[in-house]
């Protein structure tokens, strides 16, 4: 197995550890919220702490990657994912908890950054787009860790053993990985072409003599505030990817339950209509890319999110909404990942720093969109409100063209 296979298999474990330490968590809160006797309120609280050390961590850990190497941030950076995921299931009161979850997301958001640092390096030796497949396993790991701490939690286990269990897997999964990570990152000045972009000269897809670099979005890659501008536009588009996500996390279920009358039990399943064929559009996306382009995958995705999941609102059949948020996470399966590719080709020799803009940008609307989906039912009801993320997936169809590889006329 050659070393870029082999990097590909190292940062893919680390996509699946990352995915099951959150999926762990997640099926645990409950119980932690019993166990600490904590209302919903001081429970946000402690849920806060997390989401600020997420953002900490991704807006400070790009320029480390990019000064380093992503795989020097990135082995510690999991190892510590293992290690800290401990420290919340031995928690004893509301302040030990937020402090050890904000520490837990502060290394859970560097992991993020260098992970997908690594994976652009990992897809750019490739030399085809495989973004996607490692989200896709992302999703796999936090389908499994989920379902392992609902395991956990029937089985009568306490919380601090289960993430004692799940984080010494995570630990020796990094270790695993760490002997396989792709260490090879550009130098400064590094020639060589990232996915998604080219050299244009005087010929059309040419690189001759005097070609200029261009970006994936087609700038000029020399100027850093029209550089800066793409990232933020990439974040904002994403935003509108991970509002989406947070919906169904959030509103799927409710909205089938209290709008359309279904039991808690068939509620349930606008949520796994939606991660099943986000997971299981991810493993296709990459091979989409490369035969149709980024352009035209993230125009049909954005297109059928919006269709599948208005589709769904209009026909209001409960059967129509699952199929509905089935198709919709179909949609927004392979959206982020084109995007983070896109962001990492801006400029290869601060991948870190790109990435570290776009997704922290990007967190913004899995944490906020909810809440402002919730503000906005509570005027004009939900089904009403579930139209913002219709309307955000048009927009990011309409975006389409902002990571067109450019060729010289």
């Amino acid at each position: 197995m050659d070393r870029v296979r082999r990097g590909r298999v190292a940062t893919s474990l680390i996509f699946l550890l990352f995915g099951a330490a959150l999926g762990v968590w997640t099926a645990r809160i409950p119980a932690v919220k019993e166990g600490l006797g904590l209302s919903d309120g001081r429970l946000s609280v402690a849920l806060l702490a997390f989401a600020a050390g997420c953002i900490a961590g991704m807006v400070l850990v790009g320029r480390l990657t990019d000064r380093f190497g992503s795989s020097r941030v990135l082995i510690p950076a999991a190892l510590l994912e293992g290690v800290l995921l401990i420290p919340p299931g031995l928690s004893d009161g509301l302040v030990t908890l937020s402090v050890a979850l904000f520490v837990f997301g502060t290394v859970h958001g560097t992991l993020n950054i260098a992970m997908n640092a690594n994976a652009a390096e990992v897809e750019r030796e490739r030399g085809r787009p495989i973004m996607s497949s490692f989200h896709a396993i992302y999703s796999i790991g936090g389908f499994l860790g989920a379902i392992l701490g609902s395991v956990f939690a029937h089985a009568g286990v306490s919380v601090a053993v289960t993430l004692i269990s799940v984080g010494l897997t995570a630990v020796m999964l990094a270790a695993a990985a760490s002997a396989w990570v792709l260490r090879s990152s550009p130098p400064p000045g590094d020639e060589r072409e990232p996915v998604g972009t080219e050299l244009v000269g005087t010929e059309p897809g040419g690189g001759g003599p005097g070609g200029t670099r261009r970006d994936s979005a087609g700038r000029g890659s020399a100027r850093p505030g029209g550089r800066r501008m793409l990232l933020v536009f990439y974040g904002i588009v994403v935003v509108c990817t991970l509002v989406g996500e947070g919906a169904a996390a959030d509103w799927s279920a409710v909205h089938l339950r209290d709008e359309r009358g279904t039991s808690e039990g068939a509620a349930a399943y606008g949520y796994a209509a939606f991660a099943i064929m986000m997971t299981l559009g991810r493993f296709v996306g990459d091979r989409a890319a490369g035969r149709f382009g980024p352009v035209a995958v993230i125009r049909a995705s954005g297109l059928l999110a919006a269709a599948g999941l208005g589709a769904g609102l209009v026909l209001a059949h409960p059967v129509a909404v699952i199929a509905g948020w089935g198709l919709f996470g179909l949609g927004l399966s392979c959206v982020a990942p084109q995007f983070f590719t896109a962001a990492a080709g801006v400029d290869p020799r601060r991948a870190g720093q790109a990435l570290s803009t776009v997704v922290s940008i990007g967190y913004l609307g899995f944490l906020l969109g909810p809440i402002a989906i919730g503000a906005v039912a509570t005027v004009v009801g939900l089904t009403t409100a579930l139209w913002i993320p219709v309307v955000l997936a048009i927009f990011v169809a309409a975006s389409a063209r902002s990571i067109r590889p450019s060729r010289a006329a």
